[in-house]
């Protein structure tokens, strides 16, 4: 469940204050957020994933209001429970895709089972990639790679950030899919936000910003 009551934010180094909707998700019911640059998507993602705190109101997931805890607390809450798919990848160079899969269990504390990182692989057409160091990744495969960081821990709510912008309509389609099948196998909400008009099909919740 993931509940956005009164959220309101301000960089400090300008006079423009966002303001986002309400919001109200129910387990496994998806959003998606349109809107063109400079509207504050990025900023509610970071909002959602407690990497920025809200001047007003609050974010709930799973009845827990994220900007109620302190930084240990939502470091762990995070780790555990928010699954994130940015724009560029932040996956580890140095290491292969198996160990990068490794490393997200170890860092979100999560039993490591080579079974389950195997599984995902597998799903997520990845298994002849997991070898390989990051750089030597394709576009699709990187976000593929994007996808498996985020949902291999299980957590509660996945977030994207522009997942399809950089993608041709093939790849855009296979994304938003494996995104949506992702989230149902963790039993997950799924919230993307995007300028990204293409994807608008997928979705049965749409805000626009």
């Amino acid at each position: 469940m993931v509940r956005i009551e009164d959220l309101t934010f301000q960089y400090t180094q300008t006079k423009h204050r966002f303001t986002f909707p309400d919001v109200l998700l129910n387990d496994q019911e998806d959003l998606l957020i349109l809107g063109k640059s400079g509207v504050g998507k990025t900023t509610l993602i970071h909002l959602l994933a407690g990497i920025l705190k809200p001047n007003k109101g609050d974010v709930f997931i799973d009845n827990t209001a994220i900007s109620c805890l302190s930084a240990s607390e939502l470091d762990r809450f995070r780790g555990k429970n928010i699954g994130l798919v940015f724009q560029r990848n932040h996956a580890i160079q140095s290491l292969s895709v198996f160990k990068n899969l490794q490393a997200r269990l170890f860092f979100s504390k999560k039993n490591i089972d080579s079974s389950v990182i195997n599984k995902l692989l597998s799903e997520l057409d990845l298994t002849a990639q997991q070898h390989h160091k990051i750089h030597q990744l394709s576009v699709g495969q990187l976000q593929r790679l994007g996808i498996a960081m985020s949902v291999i821990h299980n957590p509660k709510v996945i977030l994207a950030d522009e997942p399809t912008s950089s993608l041709d309509d093939e790849n855009c389609n296979i994304v938003i899919e494996l995104l949506k099948k992702q989230a149902r196998k963790n039993n997950a909400n799924l919230i993307v936000v995007t300028h990204d008009q293409r994807i608008q099909s997928f979705f049965n919740n749409t805000i626009t910003l």
